[in-house]
């Protein structure tokens, strides 16, 4: 009996280790709304009409070095799409024209170095 409480204990405590490390799989770092890209996750951040990205996996931070994508936001019947670009360690950017709309959509599609295309939509609040 006691041989099989050692393999069961120690698969417990791996599954454990599992479910904690995606406890940040989807949880805002910087005040904005997440999604999952399937290659990486992906916080949309808006101050006025300038976005930020952060990427992550699993809340580490994913770097940004040598990324592109575009954005596409639309509110109402306005389109607007912009070049997204590295601003940070993790982190791209672009500036709208204007401060996009609450209940406006947007699409980002990025490339990282190394890894897949992802793409990401996201609902603003």
């Amino acid at each position: 009996m006691k041989k099989l409480t050692l393999p069961l204990a120690l698969s417990l405590l791996l599954a454990a280790g599992q479910v904690w490390a995606h406890a940040d799989h989807l949880k805002p770092q910087f005040g904005g709304i997440t999604a999952d890209a399937e290659v990486f996750q992906v916080e949309l951040v808006t101050k006025g009409n300038q976005i930020t990205l952060y990427l992550s996996e699993h809340g580490a931070p994913v770097e940004s070095a040598g990324a592109s994508g575009k954005l596409i936001v639309l509110s109402d019947k306005d389109k607007e799409e912009v070049a997204l670009a590295p601003n940070g360690y993790q982190s791209l950017g672009a500036k709208l024209k204007a401060k996009p709309a609450k209940g406006a959509k947007a699409v980002a599609t990025i490339t990282v170095p190394g890894r897949d295309v992802g793409t990401v939509r996201f609902t603003l609040k």
